[in-house]
C-alpha cells in the first residue's frame, strides 16, 4: 500500500497525466521537488511533440486514459497521481465522455487496484460556471456546471468523494481558474492563478495529511473575488501573487457589451459554447 509522505519527504514516483497540455508543460520542471521519479503521460502524438529532453528523474509513457487496461498499467508503482489528463475545453459530449468521464473512472480504479492513496484532481471553475460574477460562492454551494466539460468535472468530484468514503483514497480537487502567464481579459482578473501560486497549492494538495476529499478553488490573491476558500482551510493555501499588476493593460481593452457572458457569468463564454449538432 502506498501512503502519503510527511511534508519534509517526497514521493518515490509521481504520475502526471496530461503532461503535454498547457498546465502539464508549465509545472513539469517543478515536479522534481515533489518526487524522486516523475512519470509523464499523455496521448502518443502529444507526448512525442511536447514532452522531450527527459531529465534523469523523468520517464514518458504514452497512454489513452479512456483505455482502462492501459491506465492500470500506467499507474503501477506510483505513489501519487496529479491528474490533468482529458479534454480541457467545451466539446461534444462523445469526446468528453471518453476522456473526462471514462478517464476519471479508470483513474480511480487504477488507484484502488494499486493502493495509491493521494490524488490531485484537476477540476474546474466551470463546475459552478452559471453563478453570476457579482456573487461570491464557496465550495459547498450547489454546483451549476456550464456545459459538458463542467459536468465531467462535477462527475470527477463525485468519484473522488465516493472513492474516499469507500476505499480511503484521498483527493484534493482543484477547481482551477485561469492558469496563464498573465490575465488576458476582464474575466481573468478574478479567475487568474499564477504558476507560482499553483505550484504552492499543488504542494499542499500532495502533502497535507488527512484531507479526505477536499475541494478548493485555484486562484491567486486577486482583488476581484468570486470564490471563498474557507471550506478548504485545511490545505493552508495562501496565494502570494495577484492579477492587479495587470490592471492597466486589461482596462485598456474594449469594454464588452453588458450582456456578454464574459462579464456577467463566472463561466464566461463556456456558458454559450455549443450545442454541437451532428454533421
Amino acid at each position: 500500500m502506498s501512503s502519503t509522505p510527511a511534508q519534509s519527504e517526497t514521493f518515490n514516483r509521481l504520475l502526471l497525466t496530461g503532461a503535454a497540455g498547457g498546465i502539464g508543460r508549465a509545472i513539469r520542471a517543478r515536479l522534481s521537488a515533489h518526487a524522486k521519479h516523475v512519470r509523464l503521460s499523455d496521448l502518443p502524438k502529444a507526448l512525442a511533440e511536447h514532452v522531450t529532453n527527459l531529465a534523469s528523474h523523468e520517464e514518458a509513457i504514452p497512454c489513452d486514459i479512456s483505455n482502462r487496461a492501459a491506465f492500470d498499467t500506467l499507474a503501477a508503482d506510483c505513489d501519487a497521481i496529479v491528474h490533468l489528463g482529458g479534454v480541457s475545453v467545451e466539446r461534444p459530449f462523445e469526446e468528453i465522455l471518453e476522456a473526462n468521464i471514462k478517464g476519471v473512472f479508470n483513474l480511480y480504479e487504477a488507484a484502488r487496484r494499486h493502493g495509491i492513496k493521494r490524488i490531485v484532481f484537476a477540476s474546474s471553475n466551470h463546475v459552478t460556471g452559471f453563478y453570476r460574477q457579482d456573487e461570491i460562492i464557496d465550495t459547498e454551494v450547489r454546483r451549476r456546471p456550464d456545459g459538458y466539460y463542467g459536468i465531467s468535472k462535477s462527475f470527477g468530484e463525485d468519484m473522488a468523494q465516493m472513492y474516499f468514503d469507500r476505499y480511503g483514497i484521498e483527493t484534493a480537487s482543484i477547481r482551477i481558474g485561469s492558469l496563464f502567464p498573465e490575465p488576458v481579459d476582464r474575466r481573468m482578473m478574478a479567475s487568474w492563478i499564477s504558476l507560482n501560486d499553483f505550484d504552492a497549492l499543488l504542494r499542499n494538495c500532495l502533502y497535507t495529511p488527512d484531507i479526505g476529499h477536499t475541494v478548493i478553488y485555484g486562484m491567486s490573491a486577486n482583488r476581484k473575488v468570486w470564490w471563498d476558500n474557507r471550506c478548504a482551510a485545511k490545505l493552508n493555501y495562501v496565494p502570494r501573487d495577484t492579477s492587479e499588476i495587470y490592471r492597466d493593460k486589461i482596462d485598456a481593452q474594449p469594454i464588452p457589451p453588458p450582456d456578454d457572458p464574459s462579464v456577467t457569468l463566472q463561466g464566461g463564454k463556456f456558458t454559450i459554447t455549443g450545442p454541437f449538432d451532428p454533421q
